[in-house]
């Protein structure tokens, strides 16, 4: 199915004076240094731009150095980049269209004069057209709308804001033991509750952190990764889904999401069950997110992942260990390389404090756009049988 041989991260958070070409660069030389090889080694590059301007573009390849690439692309799906490219990355060594492929995010939103919700208000782009009767109803942002979405699956299935505040805490706990996390201070009930509005139900610890940085994966087959210097991470399964929900009477929207389909595709593929799983990376740009997808992907029955937050087992201890790293929360926001590269770091046993202990298979999820996009991978340490 082909293997995550090498993993590369740049400086995040608060990171000034540097271009996503400079950092994209960085991460993609960092993951191949990690898993052993030469620059030269690759034959296939796929990109993914964030929001900054000039954004990312296929003339990273050229900047690199890389000449005579076999594959060479740049995608978007939003949150739910990493997952298709490391599943086409994977699709590739397969099949025998490249052999060494690297996947690069990155991204400079932030900037010294303005706040990081400041850099993705300004991107907002407002509902034309028929659609213009949400920006009448207010729904001016990427944040108002998941807070309709979040108020929904509120109201539908009982789920109350401790338990919201439960998925912050349970994640800020978890960073507090990563050194790269952005927030590492504890985080208490009283303190989620005393931070201000964003859009109700929304709080401010609901929201992910905005950062600049850069990610990278070196993907290849299991047989080169055999020689390699770091332990293989064998993608076993993936998948992915695009909804694109209305928002109309009768939809599902806020309730479900891409996961259901996109998780049980990935599933199958890897011949796991969620049972087997020891590890979820779920993409969080909000606490709500985080409890949809668990329910989307069958760790639970739909309207039961905050009680299951509330009980602990999110948290380092729990049952069902998630968000390890501290997730975009937390942690830090590279799309969907955030989670990716926190399953990478457990599944190698290289997290350190926070490693898991069972940490053999992990999923990973990735949501783009307005519940609109979903990516989903399976990762383990073996391969499948």
């Amino acid at each position: 199915m082909g293997v995550i041989a090498g993993l590369g991260l740049t400086d995040v958070g608060k990171v000034y004076g540097r271009t996503s070409f400079d950092l994209a660069g960085e991460a993609v030389q960092l993951a191949v240094r990690d898993a052993g090889l030469a620059m030269g080694d690759l034959d296939g590059l796929l990109i993914n731009p964030g929001m900054a301007q000039p954004a990312l573009d296929l003339t990273l390849a050229r900047r690199l150095g890389l000449r005579d690439l076999r594959l060479l692309t740049q995608l978007t799906a939003f949150g739910a980049s990493a997952g298709i490219m490391v599943a086409m990355a994977a699709q590739a060594v397969r099949s025998g269209a490249a052999d060494v492929v690297a996947c690069v995010f990155a991204d400079t939103p932030r900037s010294q004069d303005s706040s990081g919700a400041d850099a993705y208000r300004a991107s907002s782009v407002l509902a034309t057209g028929f659609r213009s009767a949400e920006s009448a109803a207010g729904l001016l942002s990427t944040t108002h709308r998941y807070a309709l979405a979040a108020d929904r699956y509120m109201t539908t299935y009982g789920v109350n804001q401790d338990q919201l505040g439960a998925v912050a805490q349970s994640q800020r706990m978890w960073a507090r033991m990563n050194p790269v996390a952005a927030m590492r201070d504890p985080l208490t009930l009283a303190e989620y509750h005393a931070s201000r509005w964003v859009v109700e139900p929304l709080h401010l610890f609901d929201c992910c952190l905005v950062s600049n940085g850069a990610a990278a994966v070196v993907v290849t087959t299991a047989e080169r990764a055999r020689d390699l210097a770091q332990p293989a991470v064998h993608i076993r399964g993936w998948g992915q889904a695009h909804p694109a929900p209305p928002l109309r009477a009768g939809s599902t929207f806020g309730l479900t999401t891409g996961a259901r389909p996109s998780g049980k595709a990935a599933l199958a593929m890897a011949g796991l069950s969620p049972e087997e799983i020891e590890i979820r990376e779920i993409y969080d740009c909000y606490t709500y997110t985080v409890l949809v997808t668990l329910e989307d992907y069958r760790f639970c029955k739909p309207g039961e992942a905050g009680v299951l937050a509330e009980s602990g087992a999110l948290a380092p201890g729990g049952a069902l260990p998630t968000n390890t790293g501290g997730g975009q929360l937390s942690s830090f926001y590279l799309w969907g390389m955030t989670p990716l590269h926190e399953a990478v770091m457990q599944v190698r046993g290289q997290a350190g404090e926070r490693q898991v202990e069972r940490h053999d298979t992990a999923m990973v999820s990735g949501n783009g756009g307005i519940l609109e996009h979903h990516s989903t991978l399976v990762l383990s340490s073996d391969a499948a049988a």
